[in-house]
């Protein structure tokens, strides 16, 4: 019976590193699946993904601590991990276009991840949680019980072993330190192509300017608010005949393409972190 693991890895370019890396993974008896290599000759970067596969008994543990003589000698930074469905909790508001897609790809088997809760500050969305046998929490945020609002969020981030936290349509603001403590793992949906329309109704203000083309932006969650990395973004082109109501409709399929699409690559460890911005092994 084979296992499956994933190498994930950043690290200054220089001759050699692809062969260090075949080459360890030969003498540990592992047969790569998939691999993918980007140079970013801008920043002086290597970024990789190799998936492999062995029949020898082991785990990510072992297997990184061999291979940890091989990330000294080229300064890398790497991830070895066995490939299993990471557990994701989504948090929401009252819109539930982007959880209710979620849910279809989750029982579809399409996401990447394993849907594990719902946490909400509203309880209009609790229905289609339970509709689907997920845990839903109702943890209300005012400006004076934040604080308290996001320790009850780590403790069920804990309490449910999460890997990553989805923002689907959550309406609240993270504090800079939940940012911090979440960084790299916390993924938001932007209702708008950024840099776009900011503030209430932005669909609003894009049919009083006349756009021709509604997006989306899936990015981690940073201090900055909505200029996190960006992972996805989604498209629809419209025109003069699509009013308001039509112009929200379009705008949510584009949310729920770009998140889905985000959380799966996260889920499926082909998102790598390159400062501001990310590499996407798709």
């Amino acid at each position: 019976m084979t296992s499956t693991f994933i190498l994930t890895l950043s690290c200054p370019q220089r001759p050699g590193i692809v062969h260090a890396v075949t080459a360890f993974l030969f003498e540990q008896g592992c047969d790569i699946v998939e691999h993918q290599q980007f140079d970013d000759r801008v920043r002086g970067t290597l970024f990789l993904r190799t998936e492999f596969v062995t029949a020898r008994e082991t785990d990510a543990e072992a297997l990184s601590a061999a291979f940890e003589p091989v990330a000294a000698e080229f300064g890398m930074a790497f991830g070895l991990t066995r490939d299993s469905p990471q557990r994701v909790l989504a948090m929401v508001s009252k819109a539930g276009h982007c959880l209710n897609d979620l849910i279809f790809r989750w029982r579809a088997g399409s996401l990447g991840g394993e849907l594990v809760a719902v946490v909400s500050n509203h309880e209009d969305l609790r229905p289609m949680a339970e509709a689907a046998s997920l845990p839903f929490h109702h943890v209300p945020v005012t400006p004076t019980t934040k604080p308290q609002a996001e320790r009850r969020l780590l403790e069920l981030v804990e309490e449910y072993h999460v890997d990553l936290v989805v923002l689907a349509r959550y309406m609240q603001v993270l504090s800079d330190g939940m940012c911090r403590t979440l960084h790299g793992r916390a993924i938001n949906i932007h209702h708008s192509f950024l840099p776009g329309f900011k503030g209430a109704k932005p669909y609003h203000q894009a049919y009083d300017r006349g756009v021709k083309l509604v997006g989306a932006t899936a990015h981690y969650v940073t201090p900055d608010l909505d200029e996190g990395p960006i992972i996805e973004q989604e498209v629809i082109r419209i025109d003069h005949t699509f009013d308001p109501r039509h112009l929200t409709t379009a705008g949510r399929d584009a949310e729920a393409l770009a998140l889905s699409r985000a959380v799966r690559w996260h889920c499926e460890r082909r998102v790598l972190l390159n400062d501001r911005s990310t590499v996407v092994f798709r």
